[in-house]
């Protein structure tokens, strides 16, 4: 069994299906799915749909590019939503230098209130970083001690930042690139220990081959995760009983 940790069935592209994916994903081996929120819209709607479908839980934040129209009643609400039994996760957070949706500065700001938030109550983190590692890790350095919990998704770094990242507490996860044929940075999955290792689609976005160019979803994890058993030279069960491990001793999900 897998546990996708970071997809978006809150968002409008499931509408019309979104029991039917997540009966798809349970038939495909996905046991679980964490459905990731980037504003407040998303993350209320990540609650209601862990509260009405089972099998799907719930992170609730707000995304760098949304930084600059966030405000003190926003990071309340987040907050409060934390109390809310089904969400498991601050997210996602993090920094966006790719786009100019929002200020450096104002992203950091943002991105340190969330983490300080999480780790005063005690939340994993689900982190997005774009182009902009050296901020992002002095960012969480100075709002927190570590080790850290929480995930890279969607990891974008380079090799020697992945020591940098899993030195500081944090697990890492790839998307379905990883199956694209001019993929190469397998050097950089490697140097992730596989005891860090986590599995997500990111759905709807950057489906897998055999799918790649349609609406991705949590059902299509099973593409991903039999690439990276490849990779790190293993069986598919063997990676699946591990980030399956991985994923529920980082959210505390039960057994």
């Amino acid at each position: 069994m897998l546990i996708d940790t970071h997809a978006h069935l809150n968002l409008t592209p499931f509408d019309g299906d979104r029991e039917s994916v997540v009966r798809r994903a349970k038939e495909a081996g996905v046991e679980m799915i964490v459905d990731v929120g980037t504003d407040l819209e998303t993350s209320r709607k990540a609650i209601q749909n862990s509260q009405l479908i089972e099998g799907v839980c719930a992170a609730v934040g707000i995304h760098p590019h949304d930084s600059v129209k966030a405000g003190k009643k926003d990071l309340d609400k987040i907050e409060k939503w934390l109390d809310d039994p089904e969400v498991i996760a601050v997210g996602e957070i993090g920094l966006d230098y790719h786009y100019d949706f929002s200020p450096p500065e104002i992203q950091q700001e943002l991105f340190s209130k969330q983490l300080l938030m999480a780790q005063e109550k005690g939340f994993p983190v689900i982190i997005h970083m774009r182009e902009a590692m050296q901020d992002g890790l002095e960012t969480i350095d100075r709002s927190g001690k570590a080790p850290w919990k929480g995930v890279f998704h969607c990891y974008g770094g380079t090799v020697e930042e992945v020591h940098t990242v899993i030195e500081r507490g944090f697990f890492v996860s790839f998307t379905g690139v990883v199956t694209f044929p001019n993929f190469k940075n397998i050097e950089k999955i490697r140097a992730v220990p596989l005891e860090r290792l986590l599995l997500e689609t990111d759905a709807p976005y950057m489906a897998p081959v055999p799918h790649r160019g349609k609406r991705n979803e949590p059902g299509f994890l099973i593409h991903t995760a039999s690439a990276l058993a490849a990779i790190y030279g293993i069986d598919y069960e063997t990676l699946a009983e591990v980030t399956t491990a991985n994923a529920r001793r980082l959210f505390g999900l039960e057994n």
